[in-house]
């Protein structure tokens, strides 16, 4: 059987297991030639296999990023797909390879930051993702960290709370000051109490928190 045909759209099946089952059995296996094969299909006109495809792949990459990484330009192609589904999926792919790439989405960063701006909830999810992978790591940090605080200051509010927590990891002395100021600005757009009170929490850890200088 290909791995075209254990897709779950291959299989008459409308939910996710069998893209996962598949993903986590390439990946076990190593299987290069398989993920390859998914890679080719991103782009093929029927919408279900694309589908499967971007999401087996993405699959793959939260359990072993090397094994997608060398098709870093074939996700970036696809993150301003007209087809919203591609450009998350891809999105979330870029995501899970930061260790293995993040020189090469760092130099990407203004066409994937573009796509984020102009997509989905999830496509910006992911771009907060990428932008807290790169300040994480000091020969970046510099240039992403103000990137990665500009999103909190201009997303949808609602995402703020889980943006701030994601990013908490990479905060130090240096930019502890400039973060919380962020984040207390955005704390006055919030209306939904217990919005309210997740950010505070976080803002009340961060003030009370001992920080390395690390980037």
């Amino acid at each position: 059987m290909s791995v075209i045909e254990r897709l779950a759209c291959s299989l008459g099946r409308r939910d996710e297991v069998p893209n996962q089952e598949l993903a986590a059995d390439v990946a076990a296996k190593n299987d290069k030639d398989s993920v390859k094969e998914l890679v080719e299909n991103l782009t093929v006109k029927n919408k279900n296999i694309r589908h499967d495809c971007i999401k087996t792949v993405y699959e793959i990459g939260y359990l072993k990023p090397a094994l997608i990484a060398e098709y870093f330009a074939d996700f970036l192609a696809l993150i301003d797909d007209k087809d919203n589904r591609m450009q998350w999926g891809a999105m979330t792919a870029l995501s899970s390879i930061i260790s293995e790439k993040p020189k090469e989405i760092f130099s990407a960063l203004g066409k994937i930051i573009d796509a984020a701006d102009r997509g989905s909830v999830i496509t910006r999810d992911h771009c907060v993702r990428i932008l807290v992978g790169l300040s994480s790591n000091a020969q970046y940090a510099g240039k992403t960290f103000p990137l990665l605080n500009e999103q909190l200051l201009t997303c949808p509010i609602n995402q703020v709370p889980m943006y701030a927590e994601n990013a908490l990891p990479i905060i130090t002395t240096e930019n502890k000051e400039r973060f919380v100021k962020t984040l207390r600005l955005r704390l006055d757009e919030i209306e939904k109490d217990s919005a309210r009170k997740r950010l505070e929490k976080i803002i009340k850890k961060l003030l009370q928190l001992g920080l390395d200088s690390r980037n």
